[in-house]
């Protein structure tokens, strides 16, 4: 990875995600007005996950709107299901791992990775509800890292706000504190077990899953 601290700084701009600027052109969150014939949990959540999947983590998607419509259309069907759940309690404590995203900063990232010399990794949200914090984290094996923190709060049933406090752009031998900025909220429109489907405030789309392990700075 790159060491220069002016690049670090550059970069930090486009490594921040959910960051609460200016609404994207992301399609809204409604009712979709062509029911979808899958309506049970198992079936919708595996014809979205049938559909995200060979899509890049959201990097193929950008460039194909017919596919950013049907995964929209998909994501409504498991709103559907969750909605009225608590997806806001203990069970959204754990290691997320991005499997799609519509959020451009953390797609240009993934990317462009090889600014650092790599290719990047897993990108993970970690959530601790009782501590009422969470990290952003951006992976650049073998040794990279950038992470934001934020601390949250459970503004209702479904909806997290959340405010960064502190970021750090990490090698294997040196470590570069960034600035944090931002705030706003997302909603969890479904979690289950194994995924979760997000919205934030910008309109964009999060769909991650469980990871097999705990990220820990």
């Amino acid at each position: 990875m790159a060491t220069a601290t002016a690049t670090a700084t550059a970069t930090a701009c486009f490594l921040c995600p959910l960051t609460a600027r200016a609404p994207s052109l992301a399609p809204k969150l409604t009712r979709s007005s062509t029911p979808l014939a899958t309506t049970q949990p198992d079936s919708a959540k595996q014809r979205l996950l049938s559909l995200i999947a060979g899509q890049e983590r959201g990097l193929r998607t950008q460039r194909d709107p017919a596919a950013l419509s049907s995964i929209v259309e998909a994501i409504v069907a498991v709103a559907a299901l969750g909605r009225g759940d608590v997806t806001t309690g203990a069970s959204l404590s754990a290691t997320w791992r991005l499997l799609w995203t519509t959020e451009k900063e953390q797609l240009y990232i993934i990317e462009n990775a090889r600014w650092f010399g790599t290719a990047a990794g897993d990108v993970l949200q970690v959530i601790d509800v009782e501590e009422k914090a969470l990290s952003n984290v951006i992976t650049f094996p073998p040794d990279g890292v950038f992470f934001v923190r934020s601390d949250i709060e459970i503004a209702s049933s479904q909806r997290v706000n959340f405010r960064f406090t502190s970021a750090v752009l990490r090698g294997r031998s040196w470590e570069v504190p960034l600035p944090p900025f931002g705030q706003g909220w997302f909603e969890n429109v479904y979690l289950d077990d194994e995924i979760r489907v997000a919205k934030d405030i910008r309109g964009d789309y999060l769909i991650v899953e469980r990871a097999p392990y705990s990220w820990k700075e």
